[in-house]
């Protein structure tokens, strides 16, 4: 009896292993072995850095408001104590868009912050 080589199924994981690392420098897009962990640290790199996202995101926000806020002659932490004393909802992605577009209706949310 001849013995099965399963040729069709290890040729189709090589395919989807060598298509992901498609892009890489040289021997790590060609060569299965190198490719795989390539792909395979890619891949932890990028769960990781779905999270570390957020987290630059976040202290993006932050820096803009805080510059923002500045300007209008109030610190960071004073504006966004003050506008949850004042009951503003409003998430540090969203003010920080204002900041940066719409410079007259944050200098009113300052004033509200400011009286609270």
């Amino acid at each position: 009896m001849p013995r099965a080589m399963n040729n069709v199924a290890a040729h189709r994981r090589h395919k989807k292993i060598l298509k992901k690392a498609k892009g890489n420098f040289s021997g790590r897009s060609r060569l299965y072995r190198t490719a795989i962990e390539t792909v395979h640290k890619g891949m932890a790199y990028a769960y990781r850095d779905r999270k570390n996202k957020k987290r630059v995101f976040r202290n993006l926000w932050i820096a803009r408001i805080s510059a923002a806020a500045k300007i209008h002659g109030i610190n960071y932490s004073t504006f966004i104590s003050g506008l949850k004393k004042a009951g503003v909802n409003l998430d540090r992605k969203i003010l920080a868009d204002i900041a940066a577009r719409d410079a007259a209706t944050f200098g009113r949310l300052a004033e509200i912050a400011r009286q609270n």
